[in-house]
Order: C-alpha cells, then structure tokens, then sequence
C-alpha cells in the first residue's frame, strides 16, 4: 500500500513540473512577445520621430531658399536652373515623408539628401549674396558715374552759356556804331536840286548822315545798313515785306543800304522819299547794323 501510494505521488509530482514548465513557457512568450512589442513600438515612434523631423529640415530648407526669391534679384540662367531643381527635389521629399508607410532605409535615403540639400541651399544663397554685394557695387559705380556725368554736364553748359556771352560781346563789340547822326529834311525841286527845310508842308524827303566809329575789331568789309523812321505818332513807316532781325529779334525796317566799311572817317548818307505828305512833328529814326543797334536820332518838322 505504501509503494502504491509513492507511485501515485511520482505522478503527481511530474504533472506539476509539467505544468510549470509550460506556465514557464508562456510566461517566456509573453515576456519575448511584449519585449518585441515594445521594441516595435519604439521603432515606430522613433521612426515617426525622425520623420516629423526631417519634414521640419525640409521646409527650414525650403523658407531659406524663399529668402533668396524676396532679394529681388535677377539671377543668371545657371542660378535660376539649380534653384528650379532644388524646389523638385523639395517636392519630392515632402512627398516621400507624407507617404503613411516609411520605413528606415527610406529615412536614411531622405536624411542624406537634405543633407546634401542643405549643403546645396547654403552655396545657392552664397552665390545670390555675392551677386547682390556686385550688383550694389555695380550700382554705386553707375551712380558715381551719373554724377560724374551730371557734374560734366553742368559744367559743359556752363561753358556754352559763357562762350554764348563771350561770342555775343565779341559781335556786339565787332559791330558798327554810328557816330554823329543827324537828319535832315529837303524839298526837291524840279530840276532835282534838294533844299533843305523845317517844314512838313515843304518837305518831300529826309537824309540821314553819319559816320562810323573807328572799331578795330570791325570787319573790314561790307555791312548791311538798316533805317527804322518813327512818325509823330509813333508809328513805323515800312513795308510790311522789308524784315530783318536785330537784337534778339524779327523787325521791319524803312529802307536799308550797304556800305564798305574800311576805317576811313568816312560820311554815309541815307535817303528816304516820304510817299505820303509830312505832318508836323517829331521824327525819329533808328540804325541798325550786324544785328545790334547801330545809332539813333530825332528831327522837329513845324
């Protein structure tokens, strides 16, 4: 009875083994398959991790080659193409880490090309910056030579307007004056005899006499001499046709002669047959010569 009884007790004791073993066991799995759980877990938050921040990378890299787009500047045809695959390569990126499933190879893929991205964006700007840092120089350089330019040409019409007035007081100073002017009025008779008068009634014509002051500066030649006669009223005697210019400006003369000028002493003589009878009153007369005013004079008619 005894030996039964230790038999039943052996059996006894091998089931519980068993069933530690096996508890064991599934105590085992269930630490290895929470392990590997956690571990998973951390993975995938370690992996959304580095992808949350490599999406940050990519738009730190992108707003730093926006910076570049707001200096204005017109870049070269080389710039322009690598900035223009840059924001492909960018594209590409963002689009590869919005995709739900990641897995690290393609993490390590992306990290190494924003390296590489960052590294391209840094040497991009570096480019833009030299160019704007040229380009101001440029510009100060244009601006200094507007100035330049500007001061030059100042200083050109400066130097018209004196020679203007220079070349002006040397034909002023060149011109003829006329010296000792006087007029005369004469009744013509029949036979063309003239005899003088103080008459506007008798008189028929005037004679304007004067002589030339000695002007070393003259020329030697021939001048164009023009009479302007003034009424008692005031008013021009002349033909609407007869113009000339002097002193600044287009006016109509009485009646116009040429003489040689030689820096003789010599007296020149101009006449005028009135068409229409004298009035009584002062007469006035004005000569002109080489564009200025050469001299004037006045005679009473009773």
């Amino acid at each position: 009875m005894s030996d039964q009884n230790d038999i039943v007790n052996k059996g006894d004791r091998n089931k519980i083994y068993f069933l530690i073993f096996v508890i064991a066991a599934l105590l085992g799995i269930n630490a290895y398959l929470y392990i590997k759980d956690e571990r998973q877990s951390e993975r995938f938050v370690s992996i959304n991790t580095e992808k949350d921040r490599l999406k940050l990378e990519v738009e730190k890299i992108e707003f730093e080659l926006d910076k570049s787009n707001n200096l204005n500047m017109v870049l070269t045809e080389k710039l322009q193409n690598e900035q223009s695959s840059a924001r492909r390569k960018i594209a590409e990126l963002k689009l590869a880490l919005e995709k739900g499933a990641i897995n690290k190879r393609i993490l390590d893929n992306a990290q190494r090309e924003i390296r590489e991205l960052r590294q391209f964006v840094k040497m991009h700007n570096e480019q833009i910056s030299h160019l704007k840092k040229e380009n101001i120089s440029l510009k100060t350089q244009r601006d200094n030579l507007q100035e330049f330019a500007n001061s030059e040409s100042i200083k050109a019409n400066k130097l018209a307007m004196k020679n203007a007035e220079l070349t002006a007081k040397v034909k002023t100073s060149a011109s003829l004056k006329a010296g000792n002017v006087q007029i005369f009025a004469y009744r013509v008779k029949s036979s063309g005899k003239n005899i003088e008068v103080t008459r506007a009634s008798t008189a028929k014509k005037l004679s304007v006499k004067f002589n030339i002051v000695p002007n070393p500066l003259a020329e030697k030649s021939y001048h164009k001499i023009y009479l302007r006669i003034f009424d008692p009223a005031g008013n021009l005697i002349a033909d609407e046709d007869n113009m000339f210019e002097a002193d600044g400006q287009e006016m109509q003369y009485t009646s116009s002669t040429t003489i040689l000028y030689n820096e003789d002493n010599l007296t020149y003589t101009m006449d005028w047959v009135n068409p229409n009878p004298f009035i009584s009153g002062d007469y006035s007369i004005i000569l002109y010569a080489d564009g200025f005013t050469m001299g004037k004079a006045s005679t009473t008619l009773r």
